[in-house]
């Protein structure tokens, strides 16, 4: 075990590194920009920006430099200069990315123009790197700056304020599908086609197949709007807390920022996660339980006169959570990443919503801090998973 254990250390990184570069990569080349607005304004006449002016917007980017070397800062916040070895600098006329680019506008065969960089007018020479500012790499928790959100700020300030209401959000709302989904599940496939099972299936049917965001609307109309205009008893529906004090039938006035306040804005994003949640976990272990109930050794067990509980619960129960264990360790990464779609319904200030606002106003470090984060989650989930296996079947072993 301590031999897999060491090679799926180093198959991690790698995944990691592979994981990050495509990310970084991808998020670069996208459309868009922090300067699209820009380049709109320099066709502009009115409020036109010279080439300088934008050259040093690109420069305290970092876009005039190239891909490769933009990446090698943001992860290690290597190079910051020339290579300096006994005093000697080295490399430092190398060039590293384009300060102010020759563009060209094309027109192709439907009329449309575009602007393409055909050439550069002036080159950043890694001695250009020296004085400027660079985050220390992603690698030592130093994910760099906002761009837009909170400029200027360190993103991890961003994110140490928006992970503990995912956390709470997440883990509330996965702990209650658990706790419900399960049992659910398997009583289901041991009731087959009984009255229960017809109604369990058909409810989980429908909530598998109804959007999210629909779901979330839906519940925001029956228990926030309506009630609230027909002046009955209400949840709120938006943010973690209120901004005011406000008053609820039956409950009277709720100060805003108390303990009150925050369960009461907590009650429907977890229902919307809980219900979404246990509706496909639900059918799932139903499924699997069902499978293993067909196979020879619970039919030996039966046979040799065990209870209908100690063949469920010792014998088909641990071999239908195999499978289901795959489903279950993957919402770690969801801890960190947050529900995108829940938490922008709700207007949720978790990290789900915090990635959908970074991605619209084009803050590249927020977005691909919760994006390297979301893919260590994942590789740590998919290890606990192999770990949780040999738990859960004792016939299954690593070496």
């Amino acid at each position: 075990m301590t031999s897999y254990l060491i090679r799926r250390l180093f198959q991690m990184i790698i995944v990691i590194l592979v994981s990050a570069a495509a990310s970084y990569v991808l998020l670069n080349l996208a459309p868009g920009g922090p300067l699209t607005g820009l380049r709109q304004m320099q066709q502009n006449s009115r409020f036109r920006i010279t080439e300088e002016d934008f050259a040093r917007i690109r420069a305290y980017f970092e876009l005039d430099l190239y891909l490769p070397v933009r990446f090698s800062r943001w992860l290690i916040g290597f190079p910051s200069g020339p290579v300096k070895i006994f005093g000697q600098e080295l490399f430092a006329n190398v060039p590293v990315g384009c300060y102010k680019e020759i563009q060209a506008t094309f027109q192709d065969a439907k009329g449309n123009f575009s602007v393409r960089t055909i050439g550069c007018k002036e080159y950043v020479y890694l001695k250009d790197l020296e004085g400027r500012r660079v985050s220390k790499g992603v690698l030592r928790g130093d994910f760099g700056n906002s761009w837009r959100l909170n400029r200027d700020r360190p993103v991890v300030d961003l994110l140490i304020s928006r992970i503990p209401n995912t956390v709470k959000l997440m883990g509330i709302s996965t702990l209650l599908a658990l706790v419900l989904g399960l049992p659910l599940g398997v009583y289901s496939a041991i009731k087959q086609y009984s009255r229960f099972d017809y109604i369990f299936t058909s409810l989980a049917f429908m909530g598998s197949a109804m959007p999210t965001f629909f779901f979330g609307i839906l519940s925001i109309m029956v228990f926030s709007i309506l009630p609230n205009r027909l002046g009955w008893f209400y949840l709120p529906a938006g943010s973690a807390v209120a901004v005011r004090d406000y008053t609820i039938p039956l409950l009277g006035t709720v100060k805003a920022g108390s303990g009150l306040d925050q369960a009461l804005h907590l009650v429907l994003p977890v229902f919307v996660l809980t219900i979404v949640s246990i509706a496909g976990w639900s059918r799932f272990i139903r499924g699997s339980m069902l499978e293993v109930m067909r196979q020879d050794y619970v039919r030996t067990a039966r046979a040799k006169g065990l209870t209908e509980r100690v063949v469920i619960m010792k014998h088909a129960l641990r071999n239908g959570l195999i499978p289901f264990v795959t489903i279950v360790v993957f919402t770690l990464p969801g801890l960190i990443g947050g529900a995108i779609i829940t938490e922008t319904i709700f207007s949720w200030p978790g990290m789900g919503r915090l990635y959908f606002l970074a991605l619209g106003d084009s803050d590249y470090p927020t977005a691909m801090a919760i994006l390297f984060l979301t893919a260590v989650l994942t590789v740590i989930a998919t290890l606990l998973r192999d770990i949780l296996y040999t738990i859960v079947d004792p016939r299954i072993r690593f070496s």
